[in-house]
């Protein structure tokens, strides 16, 4: 078993924003396996499917960026999903546009989604893929997060949300987040 958690805002006038990175990408994964998240359960929007015989579940929770963990903890309690089975894309101001860093642990470096993961999963033990964002240079970081991007970043940004996905398949397909880092990261 595997579940996919996208970080993001639920709401139209969030949809584009940075701080939704992990909604668009979960949005990608679920058309590449020709899939629609349909079921809304334990304050998310997800669907179950099979693949190579495994059951996999692409989450986005609905309960706001800051409170991702109540939704991530319902469900892994539901469908006993232990934290090793799951994986999180979130959005990283620290990387630039469109870089991705994929991480088997660690703490939340800021972020309020995975903070929030962490408390309610009580564990840092869980996979991570971030895409960048880039630092704002003027704006300031609530301003920066909850808009879209504009122009070559936006461009950018879904290359990176691209090579999200490519290695979210690629620990799917082979079942080795340790080779997927080395060949993502």
């Amino acid at each position: 078993m595997k579940a996919i958690f996208g970080l993001g805002n639920p709401g139209k006038q969030y949809d584009q924003t940075k701080h939704n990175m992990g909604f668009l990408a979960i949005d990608q994964l679920a058309d590449h396996y020709n899939v629609e998240l349909n079921k809304n359960e334990f304050s998310a929007l997800d669907i179950r499917f099979k693949y190579q015989g495994e059951t996999i579940y692409l989450v986005k929770p609905l309960t706001f960026m800051n409170d991702s963990g109540r939704a991530v903890r319902m469900l892994m309690d539901y469908y006993q999903i232990q934290p090793e089975e799951i994986i999180v894309i979130q959005d990283d101001l620290d990387l630039p546009v469109g870089k991705i860093r994929l991480r088997a642990q660690g703490s939340a470096g800021g972020h309020n989604g995975i903070k929030s993961i962490i408390s309610a999963v009580g564990t840092q033990q869980f996979k991570r893929v971030k895409i960048g964002i880039g630092h704002p240079k003027q704006a300031t970081v609530v301003d920066w997060v909850l808009t879209p991007f504009k122009g070559e970043l936006k461009t950018q940004a879904f290359l990176g949300i691209e090579q999200a996905v490519k290695a979210v398949e690629n620990w799917l397909e082979h079942d080795d987040f340790s080779q997927t880092m080395n060949d993502f990261n």
